[in-house]
């Protein structure tokens, strides 16, 4: 199930000319991820550290449609897709919400579950493939 993030361009997301700096939209959709799971119940600060397991991007890409400025309103709509039993991408659309709603931006990012000890590739967490599942 979509989560949408409701957010607020602030200064220092900006760069000298007054726009996001691209950079940042990976922050920004990050912000969105971390919320998307909060709101699912999964408890962001010790999740990925109990388990030994990391979910690192393996791969980003983004596609930007329109600038985003200095107070613009915006929605985080993140929809995760499950690619295989450990893998995942997160699919971002970034939509400016004033004057007019209009997608400013696409981003995706995919994450590869991943056993801090074995240093290689564990199916995902229960909890997380849920959650990817239900997207």
């Amino acid at each position: 199930m979509p989560y949408a993030y409701p957010r607020t361009i602030h200064f220092p997301d900006t760069d000298a000319a007054g726009v996001v700096f691209f950079a940042n939209y990976l922050s920004i959709c990050h912000e969105a991820y971390e919320e998307a799971l909060g709101a699912a119940g999964l408890d962001v600060a010790t999740f990925f550290s109990a388990n030994g397991i990391v979910v690192p991007i393996a791969k980003s890409t983004a596609e930007y449609l329109r600038p985003l400025r200095v107070g613009d309103k915006i929605r985080v709509t993140v929809r995760p897709e499950p690619l295989s039993a450990n893998s995942f991408a997160l699919n971002y659309e970034l939509t400016r919400l004033n004057p007019i709603e209009k997608l400013a931006a696409r981003v995706r990012t995919e994450h590869v579950s991943t056993s801090l000890q074995l240093r290689e590739r564990v199916p995902l967490p229960a909890a997380l493939a849920t959650w990817v599942n239900q997207g």
